[in-house]
């Protein structure tokens, strides 16, 4: 995912809410509206998505068990129940397990996005007979957001001698307003390798995956760190991975600290200092510890795949910003790292920037992954007038998760 000024073509949870809110209501407590994103569910295409994958009953079902919630504690216990519920059916629908649920393929990952909506669409306007506080909403939410994701789904074997532990992360679908059928290859890769073991060169490697938003307020509120940072100490590799550049995958060298602006899925944009906790130490730029020349020199797939070691700075003692091909300067500021300056960027700078902050600079390898663009076929390119699928999108996304395996079990093989 890039920002306006590097992006190639069609592109790739409150940290402080309380789970444990009280269970009374204020009156001044309004029903929120739908976001802009929720709003965009009752297009043709995502229910065209929903339908055919059979997820179009998430939401109603999820409506129903709601409205028969008496308390907080029992609407809680439905969202964490419901919310996992989805990451895990959608992760056997990728990896073949269960009822296809319709003639959508089932390596799409667009039903858990739009199926995502409609329960969080559903939870945002529900007005429960017991009254629910701001709070209370946000907290839920917060739960349903994050047990939908797979983020509260990490969990690697103990007793597994031998077994190196993967963390990989992907992205929702972006750009819907320039074609709301887009799928992002980044998530689709993370429901066919959740739970699956990867054999390398050096034995096997377990893969836990996790899904995040496309929106700036949650990364500002600290779920990239909230996630990852109870297991980064423990695995032997993490990989950020999002849709980048046309026909190529790039490892991203170098993350920078600033965001670009470009809007993000509720159409709100953000340009800034990336903002992180402790602010005074934080650095223009971090690296990756990913093995980019062992990844680059192998096999890995149809697609080139390329170290990427560009930049855009200010130098030191400048003011306007210059694009460096190998990285940046002594002293510079960011304006966007190898991978750009959206989300995609932000969420390797701050996987990053947790590794070292850890300690775990000289011991972890991890960094930005970025996919090629997902591409529908030739006769299929006008949102207006295009299908949802064709063989060559399915193709191209197959290949893509093909090859983010591989290069994942490069990357772990030592």
């Amino acid at each position: 995912m890039h920002s306006i000024r590097v992006r190639v073509g069609v592109l790739g949870m409150a940290l402080t809410a309380c789970l444990s809110a009280p269970a009374t209501a204020t009156a001044a407590d309004a029903t929120p509206s739908p976001t802009v994103e929720e709003q965009r569910l009752d297009r043709a295409v995502p229910q065209e998505i929903l339908a055919g994958s059979g997820f179009d009953t998430v939401a109603p079902r999820f409506a129903r068990l709601l409205e028969s919630a008496h308390s907080y504690a029992q609407a809680r216990r439905v969202v964490v129940r419901e919310g996992g519920a989805l990451w895990r059916r959608a992760v056997d629908r990728a990896q073949g397990r269960g009822p296809a649920g319709g003639e959508l393929s089932r390596d799409d990952d667009r039903p858990l996005y739009w199926a995502r909506l409609g329960m969080t669409r559903e939870l945002r306007t529900w007005e429960p007979g017991f009254g629910i506080s701001d709070r209370q909403r946000t907290a839920l939410l917060d739960s349903l957001e994050r047990t939908s994701r797979g983020q509260t789904d990490i969990g690697y074997p103990h007793a597994a001698k031998g077994l190196k532990r993967v963390l990989v992360t992907g992205f929702d679908p972006f750009t819907l307003d320039r074609d709301i059928r887009i799928s992002n290859p980044s998530g689709a890769s993370a429901l066919a390798l959740d739970g699956t073991v990867i054999e390398t060169a050096d034995g096997p490697a377990r893969v836990e995956t996790a899904v995040f938003p496309v929106r700036w307020e949650d990364f500002a509120e600290g779920t990239v760190e909230r996630t990852l940072r109870p297991y980064l100490p423990h695995v032997d590799l993490f990989a950020t991975v999002s849709q980048g550049r046309v026909g190529r995958f790039d490892v991203e060298r170098t993350n920078g600290a600033w965001r670009g602006g470009f809007p993000d899925n509720d159409a709100i944009g953000r340009t800034e200092t990336i903002p992180v906790t402790d602010p005074g130490s934080q650095p223009q730029w971090t690296t990756t510890t990913l093995p980019y020349a062992r990844i680059v020199a192998a096999d890995t797939g149809r697609f080139p795949v390329y170290d990427n070691t560009g930049v855009t700075e200010i130098p030191a003692g400048a003011t306007e910003s210059v694009v460096r091909p190998d990285g940046p300067t002594a002293g510079s500021t960011a304006r966007a790292g190898g991978g750009g300056n959206y989300l995609s960027n932000e969420i390797a700078y701050r996987a990053t920037l947790l590794r070292d902050r850890l300690g775990l600079r000289d011991v972890l390898p991890g960094g930005h992954v970025h996919t090629p663009v997902l591409q529908f076929g030739a006769g299929n390119t006008d949102p207006a007038t295009g299908t949802v699928t064709d063989p060559e999108f399915v193709r191209n996304r197959l290949d893509i998760i093909a090859q983010v395996r591989a290069i994942l079990g490069v990357a772990v093989g030592e």
